[in-house]
């Protein structure tokens, strides 16, 4: 096949960017190691470079204990270690106020947007407020919220939930029909800032106009910290949850961030228990190394990507692209994907495809992506990337997508 010739903005980043690129591609074991192979799969979890893996090394080595359970030295680097890291992750954040917020770390998104719904939304919530719940995003921001609706209902605390609006044509919120008169004003808002399967920039900024300034939004950022700039001085949200092994960290590391300025304040409930410390440590050397690379480069490297791989699918008849359809040609001035590309062949059940994409070297996701109950209900495949991936494996992806008619 020859790929479609791609606009000269994208053409143009590639090569600004190639350099660079090859000096950070080169940091990843796993992906030297194995030349022959692409990894298409960072929305579900990052690759690590030796920076992230000799930290985990060197903690373990020399530093290993619990954190606030001892007074010898181990123990208080630990501890020490913690404390910094919830410094760390409100720089990374371009936190305006530290003094002020929280962070707490958990296993995850999942459960820091559970410990959220669970802990502290019952303590903003009274008798007929209405949260709002985005029922075609990540079931792990949707299950949550109802879980406590139900819960509060036992307790004869009745709440409304009312459905995101989405705009079908892009998949992006319907912020206007969210903010009619008519609707009444939410309490809570849950969001996402990246589109797990769609792949666009949710808008947040819109969703805060159309809901008012008193409502709290809860921001499932799993899909953005790690992939783009993410300040929370620009996005006016109360909280930040974000998985550490989407940001090039250990698995089981998450963290939420809480601004600590609207409703109660964040106190998780029930004993903590002993902290991830090997992730936590891990998580602080990933944000560095990010920082260090840079995530307004990494968000042009994979947008520039992104738009190559849209550019050549939309001009395969047999495959469709999800999402945004205004913003596949790769010179679209409209917004662009932020490095998901998501696709279905019209012949082939995803799961074969994906099948068929491992056999020539290319590892993809290929099922219904935890997508809600409003979402996608056919399988697709998913293309997800990061800094460690190059053109010319999205070349070769479509050169292979190409010959399966």
């Amino acid at each position: 096949m020859t790929v479609p010739r791609t606009g000269t903005q994208v053409t143009h980043v590639i090569d600004e960017l190639g350099e660079w690129q090859r000096a950070l591609r080169a940091q990843f074991p796993i992906i030297t190691a194995h030349p022959e192979l692409a990894y298409l799969d960072s929305a579900a979890t990052a690759q690590k470079p030796q920076a992230v893996l000799d930290a985990a090394h060197a903690y373990l080595t020399t530093t290993n204990a619990n954190a606030g359970r001892g007074t010898y030295p181990w123990a208080n680097r630990t501890t020490s270690l913690v404390e910094q890291a919830r410094d760390r992750v409100k720089r990374f954040l371009d936190d305006p106020a530290p003094e002020r917020s929280a962070v707490h770390f958990t296993s995850g998104t999942t459960e820091g947007l559970r410990t959220v719904a669970l802990d502290w939304l019952p303590r903003l919530l009274a008798d007929g407020d209405e949260i709002v719940v985005p029922v075609a995003d990540h079931e792990a921001n949707i299950a949550p919220w109802l879980e406590t609706q139900r819960d509060l209902a036992r307790q004869g605390v009745h709440i409304r939930v009312r459905p995101m609006p989405y705009q079908r044509s892009s998949g992006d919120y319907d912020h206007i029909a969210l903010g009619e008169p008519a609707s009444g004003r939410p309490r809570f808002v849950a969001a996402t800032h990246v589109h797990h399967v769609y792949g666009g920039d949710m808008n947040i900024h819109r969703i805060r106009r159309a809901v008012g300034p008193d409502a709290v939004i809860c921001l499932d950022a799993a899909q953005s910290i790690g992939h783009l700039p993410v300040s929370v001085a620009e996005l006016d949200v109360d909280f930040v949850v974000f998985s550490g092994h989407k940001a090039m960290a250990l698995p089981g590391t998450g963290a939420v961030w809480a601004r600590q300025a609207r409703g109660p304040e964040f106190t998780p409930g029930g004993w903590s228990g002993s902290p991830n410390t090997v992730g936590i440590a891990s998580l602080t050397t990933a944000l560095d190394w990010l920082e260090a690379a840079g995530t307004d480069r990494i968000e042009r490297w994979t947008v520039a990507l992104a738009a190559r791989l849209t550019e050549g699918l939309r001009h395969l008849e047999t495959y469709e692209i999800l999402g945004c359809q205004t913003s596949l040609a790769a010179d679209s001035s409209v917004q662009r994907r932020l490095g998901i590309v998501t696709f279905r062949h019209h012949a082939i059940d995803s799961s074969d495809l994906g099948f068929i994409l491992f056999s020539h070297g290319f590892m993809v996701r290929s099922d219904h992506h935890c997508q809600g109950s409003a979402g996608e209900r056919t399988g697709s495949v998913r293309v997800s990337l990061h800094v460690h991936n190059t053109a010319e494996e999205i070349d070769r992806l479509l050169a292979v997508l190409a010959t399966l008619g």
